[in-house]
């Protein structure tokens, strides 16, 4: 179990819904991956007319827990008022908060996120923010109200997964007591399994598994790896050595003369 803003939740995987072949293939997914919680953008909503109503009436239908979003915000202010809109329109306070600053790698703007997540905290939301692998952004986060934190491993979508190991370890370990959920850059299986073997708490998905040939298939398989990075973690890894080590002992082998 993950305690999130008091909630316990039994899945570590975090799914979004955009870009699915179909809604058919979303509900799909989302129940073989057996997550608890999934998340949609307020735009895709209010954007959908019917249609998005009827997505959302879907969503509700499989018993999951709605983390909307601030995808496609650029400001403070802008991040700030799409959240107020997605409170009502939702009827939730929690809010994953996005303030993307840079086009061609949608890296957060992270003066506008601890500004924005200052104001929405102060106004009772659940804030989970989406932001980079940096500590002294971590904190003014943690200062500002936030009481989880979602550092990406490589810019959205890319799928190339984590390009700074050392920065991730150095965030687990700066914030041992802190929920750490990876957000963004995960292609691969092997690439949840890898962020949860550094001690993360859960990992959160879209294009990875609605781009993939049968993403119903690839959620699965991410959940099974996360459990499997999971466990590893809990067990005690073996730490890489610069020298071999024979696993069979040397002391009472025959010797010949």
């Amino acid at each position: 179990m993950i305690s999130l803003y008091g909630s316990e939740i039994g899945s570590r995987l975090l799914l979004g819904t955009a870009r699915y072949p179909s809604p058919a293939v979303l509900e799909q997914s989302v129940r073989r991956s057996g997550t608890e919680i999934v998340t949609v953008s307020l735009r895709r909503e209010t954007a959908g007319g019917k249609a998005g109503g009827a997505f959302f009436e879907m969503i509700k239908s499989l018993g999951v827990r709605v983390l909307p979003n601030t995808a496609g915000c650029h400001s403070a202010s802008e991040a700030v008022l799409t959240a107020r809109m997605a409170r009502e329109l939702f009827d939730t306070d929690w809010i994953k908060l996005e303030v993307i600053g840079h086009h061609d790698t949608l890296q957060p703007d992270v003066f506008a996120l601890v500004e924005a997540a200052r104001i929405l905290c102060a106004d009772g939301f659940k804030v989970f923010p989406y932001t980079t692998d940096d500590l002294v952004v971590a904190e003014r986060l943690l200062e500002a109200g936030c009481q989880v934190l979602m550092p990406w491993c490589a810019p959205i979508g890319s799928a190339i997964g984590p390009v700074n190991i050392m920065a991730l370890k150095a965030m687990r370990a700066h914030f041992p007591d802190v929920p750490l959920i990876v957000d963004a850059g995960i292609g691969r299986p092997s690439h949840a399994a890898m962020v949860m073997e550094l001690g993360y708490d859960a990992v959160l998905l879209n294009t990875a598994v609605a781009g993939a040939g049968d993403p119903a298939a690839m959620a699965e398989a991410f959940a099974k790896a996360i459990d499997a990075g999971r466990g590893a973690w809990l067990a005690g890894l073996l730490e890489p050595r610069d020298l071999a080590v024979p696993s069979t002992p040397v002391i009472g082998k025959a010797v010949f003369s």
